[in-house]
């Protein structure tokens, strides 16, 4: 007689499950790629990076094709599920070889001190815990690995940094797969023990109406050399 499935078995979830943000999501990053100015982002984002590199949030994959051939490998990590499968019908198009991996920021699946660059894109906003999520990104650099990142965040006057608390008190993460408006990701790095290089304010769109999630950020970072 075949045995049943007990009542309290559970099926396995992913970490991340955003169905219906994912969905929109794949569609406007395509769009912003021209209209918002986001391939000349990814371009300042990814030049000059090289040997391997590892990418959290990696989304849809939209970085891969900019990767310039100087890098030897990317490990991209994505947890949401729908943007994963995207993410590997773009690596499958990529110039550099890409292998894409399920698994979360605050525990990413590799070994301590693997990886020349890592590479942060609107990630910072998403995930639960941004200390850990930088600790993370701080084991698995080699000591002066670089970080790439751009990020959204806290910006504009008192208004605008009230509107954007009041969002994410209420409706905007639960609207936008865990997306939250008011973090700092410069200060978010600074605290994790990373040292700053130059970085820049950029508004997103760069030409069109100001919302609470135009204030980017793209810069540079880097794990200090000789420390845990």
């Amino acid at each position: 007689m075949p045995l049943r499935p007990s009542g309290s078995a559970k099926v396995a979830r992913d970490p991340v499950h955003h169905p219906l943000f994912a969905r929109c999501y794949a569609r406007v990053s395509v769009r912003a790629e021209t209209r918002m100015g986001m391939a000349g982002v990814r371009d300042r984002l990814l030049t000059g990076l090289a040997g391997r590199v590892i990418e959290i949030g990696a989304g849809n994959g939209l970085n891969f094709a900019r990767y310039p051939n100087t890098v030897s490998e990317v490990v991209a990590i994505e947890p949401e599920r729908r943007l994963r499968r995207l993410a590997v019908e773009a690596a499958l198009r990529a110039e550099v070889p890409v292998d894409v991996v399920p698994g979360t920021a605050e525990a990413l699946p590799v070994k301590s001190e693997a990886y020349d660059a890592a590479v942060i894109s609107l990630v910072l906003c998403s995930v639960r815990d941004v200390t850990r999520a930088l600790g993370e990104v701080r084991r698995v650099l080699r000591p002066g690995g670089v970080v790439r990142f751009f990020e959204h965040g806290r910006g504009g006057g008192r208004l605008m940094v009230l509107t954007q608390r009041t969002l994410d008190r209420t409706l905007w993460p639960a609207l936008s797969g865990g997306c939250h408006l008011a973090r700092d990701p410069v200060a978010a790095l600074r605290d994790a023990g990373f040292e700053l290089g130059p970085y820049r304010r950029v508004m997103m769109p760069e030409n069109g109406p100001v919302l609470p999630s135009s204030y980017c950020v793209l810069g540079t970072a880097w794990r200090p050399e000789g420390t845990g």
